[in-house]
């Protein structure tokens, strides 16, 4: 992963300026969990670079697709990184890969929504369980992270960056999510629902500082508008005409 900052480090800062709030929070030894909202498919380069600036190599959950290309997927596995299996029940290996990174003391970085947000205005989405169940079995901090400007740099499902003007990124940290009381209980699903609300709430109300502006009061739920929760959404052959802020209305009532 050093190497990879080195390659990659000169290009964001050639691409980009920064604005990093509050980094220190990610803790500087022990096991740990970064966790983003996703706005761009240049995040992972990005926070890397927040992470990185502020003394931890991170480590990912990353999607097992990018393993399938050859030059790509040796890169991703002697840097480290955790193939995970979306909308499978292979996940549970990268569950498992991650508890034991944890317990070796690494700083895993995960997008607790899964994909990049499907809100219609960019606000995190409802999360998957994948962070709150890592957290809870093995008790360690949950540092929260709002971004906003990497989507300016290249927009959700496009592949053609905007480099000019330079493009602001800002990334601002909070305190550990508190979890400790649900670690106490035994496992259960309402538990992990509950830290998984926790952490995606932590995260929004950091993105709405940052944009200045008040986030969605529900979180947008891509089960319950029928938009399928991985690849393009607007590649979707059959999507379901609903409101995405409440599924029992349709669009414009």
């Amino acid at each position: 992963m050093t190497v990879a900052a080195t390659i990659l480090k000169p290009t964001l800062l050639a691409a980009t300026s920064r604005t990093w709030i509050d980094g220190e929070k990610i803790p500087a030894t022990g096991g740990c969990i970064v966790a983003i909202n996703h706005i761009s498919h240049i995040d992972p380069l990005l926070s890397a670079h927040f992470v990185y600036d502020h003394g931890r190599l991170p480590r990912y959950l990353a999607k097992s697709g990018l393993f399938s290309n050859k030059a790509l997927g040796g890169f991703l596995t002697s840097a480290g990184q955790i193939p995970v299996e979306r909308l499978s029940r292979n996940a549970i290996g990268a569950y498992d890969a991650a508890v034991r990174a944890i317990g070796e003391g690494e700083c895993i970085v995960i997008y607790p929504e899964g994909t990049l947000t499907r809100d219609p205005d960019l606000w995190p989405m409802k999360g998957k369980t994948g962070a709150a169940r890592i957290a809870l079995a093995t008790g360690c901090p949950v540092i929260p992270v709002g971004q906003w400007g990497a989507q300016e740099v290249l927009p959700p499902y496009t592949k053609r960056p905007h480099l000019l003007p330079r493009k602001n990124i800002v990334m601002k940290a909070g305190d550990p999510v508190r979890l400790d009381d649900l670690a106490a209980q035994p496992a259960s699903a309402e538990a992990t629902t509950e830290a998984t609300d926790r952490i995606m709430a932590a995260i929004t109300a950091i993105v709405a500082d940052l944009r200045g502006s008040t986030a969605p009061a529900v979180r947008y739920d891509p089960r319950a508008t029928g938009v399928r929760e991985i690849g393009n959404p607007a590649e979707d052959p059959h999507p379901r005409s609903r409101n995405p802020r409440n599924p029992r209305k349709r669009p414009g009532r």
